[in-house]
């Protein structure tokens, strides 16, 4: 059975192209905010088309996730109606007096359209439900504190996607090579094995795949296990508004429009093509690859927005030609381990 069925004005109808003029029309300003919980949803389909009709009122944008174990949500809040959505949240038991993070930069084009997906669980990761317990997770550290667990020498582990440390992370960090959360965690417990007693220090962009990391870490023996709070973006915050040392260098990478959001000058990174210093991530020009890769602007122009050179002969030949090419099932990219990036 369709669980959609029948749920008239529960759904977007417009596309992508509407959608998005439609964004650039706003005469108000929007602010992007992430926030999840694992929380035991008794009845997720129910849940998401209670919000998605309250949130839509409100003009909200945005990706949610919701699982019988929680929800996990990237949104674009028009700043009027701020006030309404956080009380609209808090009116919910499974969402009352939950954590918001709001982003570094934000020029309110986060999203275009609001999405909210009922799915087995709001972070993929491969796991069994007996192979950790989400009540029994790491400690939380707030920016002071992480600080000086670094200054101490903490292990400290990137709980995200080698794409998105590669243009951001803490330095001396453990930066896993996973391209996927579910092939990131075996990867970390192999890394730290014979560290069980050690200081482990977990970070990842808003805290959600920290969460489930320490609680499985936990699981497989780890004493001490530690996570940053409301994870790069409410450190950054956090440094900013106390003044104190900011110890991540780069970008932080974003799941929404923006790709990632700049946290401090240094670039770290370097185009995937010429290996000129670079942080600035695309999605290949040819729809067919769609590949996410960091390209320099004079790449950019030489390749028309392609990753390697089968892209651009791709979107440069005829309709016939085109035709033929696509019969080739792969274009090689100029880094095999690249990975997608779905708007």
């Amino acid at each position: 059975m369709d669980p959609n069925k029948g749920k008239k004005g529960l759904f977007n109808k417009f596309g992508k192209f509407e959608l998005e003029k439609k964004l650039q029309a706003e005469n108000f300003k929007r602010v992007t905010v992430s926030f999840y919980r694992y929380v035991n949803i008794n009845d997720p389909y129910s849940f998401r088309d209670i919000l998605y009709k309250e949130w839509n009122e409100l003009y909200c944008l945005g990706r949610i996730y919701i699982a019988k174990e929680g929800i996990n949500a990237q949104m674009s809040i028009p700043e009027y109606h701020w006030r309404n959505f956080t009380n609209l949240i808090h009116k919910h038991s499974y969402l009352k007096d939950i954590p918001f993070k709001i982003a570094i930069e934000d020029d309110g084009k986060s999203f275009y359209k609001l999405q909210i997906k009922v799915r087995k669980k709001i972070v993929a990761d491969g796991l069994n439900d007996n192979e950790y317990d989400t009540s029994n997770v790491g400690t939380h550290l707030n920016a002071a504190e992480w600080n000086n667990a670094l200054d101490n020498g903490a292990i400290s582990v990137d709980i995200r996607n080698f794409y998105e440390s590669e243009i951001g992370h803490f330095n001396g960090a453990i930066l896993p090579k996973a391209s996927t959360f579910t092939e990131e965690l075996p990867e970390v417990l192999k890394t730290l094995k014979g560290y069980e007693n050690d200081k482990i220090l977990l970070y990842c962009t808003g805290g959600v795949r920290c969460e489930k990391t320490s609680a499985y870490l936990k699981h497989h023996g780890f004493k001490d296990v530690n996570q940053l709070h409301g994870g790069i973006i409410d450190y950054t915050r956090q440094v900013n508004a106390a003044g104190i040392e900011n110890k991540f260098i780069g970008k932080n990478f974003v799941f929404d429009n923006r790709i990632s959001e700049r946290v401090t000058s240094d670039v770290i990174s370097h185009c995937h093509q010429c290996g000129e210093a670079c942080d600035t991530h695309s999605n290949c020009a040819n729809v067919k690859c769609n590949l996410l890769f960091i390209q320099c602007d004079k790449c950019k122009s030489k390749f028309n927005g392609t990753c390697s050179n089968d892209c651009h002969e791709y979107i440069l030949a005829s309709k016939e030609k085109k035709q033929e090419l696509s019969s080739l099932k792969n274009y090689k990219p100029v880094k095999r381990f690249f990975s997608k990036h779905s708007s």
